[in-house]
């Protein structure tokens, strides 16, 4: 499969929820956007979100926590592409890093028309 993609970020208050943790649909965007670059990079061809399973959310990230988005292409049927994508937050004083979230995200190429097409279709 393909390398990872990789995007940092440092958490903001601007970013929190009223529990003072990383907003979860934020977090969900951001992973949303990886998973599509590393699908587009795998694919080579325009592709959709249709699903995402697994959601875990395993550590709170607070304001100040620098994170780190990892996505990587994990399987390839001819129709869907999976894409997992991890979430590390690291704590500036100590450095330590811990997986804080994680989810799988299902993509499939569309046309110009937007409809779905097969992968095996655009990978002759």
């Amino acid at each position: 499969m393909q390398e990872e993609t990789k995007q940092t970020r440092v958490i903001f208050p601007s970013d929190l929820n009223n529990h003072s943790t990383l907003f979860g649909g934020r977090a969900l965007m951001w992973m949303d956007e990886v998973a599509y670059i590393s699908a587009l990079r795998h694919l080579k061809h325009n592709a959709v979100t249709i699903e995402v399973n697994n959601l875990n959310y395993l550590q709170p990230i607070i304001a100040g926590d620098i994170i780190e988005l990892i996505g990587k292409v994990t399987a390839e049927g001819n129709i869907k592409l999976t894409v997992h994508v991890e979430i590390y937050k690291e704590e500036v004083s100590s450095g330590e890093k811990k997986k804080a979230i994680e989810a799988d995200f299902e993509f499939v190429p569309i046309d110009e028309k937007h409809r779905p097409i097969r992968i095996d279709k655009i990978k002759i």
